[in-house]
């Protein structure tokens, strides 16, 4: 099964492993919210419920149990914010990829790292589309809301994690959060220093083919 959480909705896909396709089923997300000029703001909850509804219908078109599913393979958005607290609950709706509030973070990173050093470092430049900013404008303006803060996800992880009980994201994901060392496969010490991030909350990263967890 693959599961892709979109920007406007969740689609489950059951294929044999010769390929081909079984059953499909897709499940709309709520409309993101959009409070201000530049603002792009959706809800995980409604990932995971329609996460849920998508793999059900797909399930049923293919006259399938769930124990029929050898193996999940998760895609979806990148750059989304999703913060949990400690026992697990969304702090607030994610800031998702196309959000542009974080102008003013992206133009402090860069300052603070240097943009040669950045591709360096984590081979992007600081723009409004990645993850990093995001947090930072967080923290930024909603310091309550961060302190908070006991893991960050990417949405499609945030989907993992419903499923899995993991923390865990692909290098392909993090390799867009502005905070992964692309080159050596790792969250970059050198980035989480500079931006005064805890290394604490960041999931484990994997190589997209690895197994990251069990249903």
């Amino acid at each position: 099964m693959g599961i892709d959480v979109g920007t406007t909705g969740t689609r489950a896909v059951i294929a044999r492993p010769d390929g081909h396709v079984l059953a499909a089923a897709t499940a709309d997300h709520q409309p993101m919210r959009m409070e201000r000029p530049g603002w792009a703001e959706e809800d995980p909850e409604d990932w995971w419920q329609a996460a849920i509804t998508a793999i059900r219908r797909a399930l049923e078109k293919a006259d399938l149990k769930g124990s029929d599913v050898a193996a999940v393979g998760l895609t979806g958005q990148m750059h989304g914010v999703v913060l949990l607290d400690k026992t697990h609950s969304v702090l607030r709706p994610s800031l998702i990829w196309c959000d542009q509030r974080s102008q003013a973070q992206c133009d402090w990173i860069t300052a603070k790292v240097g943009a040669d050093r950045l591709i360096q470092l984590v081979s992007n430049p600081a723009l409004t589309g990645f993850s990093a900013p995001k947090l930072l404008w967080v923290r930024d303006h909603e310091p309550t809301v961060f302190e908070r803060a006991a893991h960050f996800l990417l949405p499609k992880d945030f989907v993992r994690f419903r499923l899995t009980g993991e923390f865990a994201t692909d290098a392909s994901d993090a390799s867009g959060t502005l905070l992964f060392d692309v080159t050596h496969r790792r969250w970059s010490p050198e980035m989480l220093s500079a931006l005064e991030i805890d290394a604490r909350i960041l999931p484990r990263a994997y190589e997209s083919p690895e197994v990251t967890g069990e249903i």
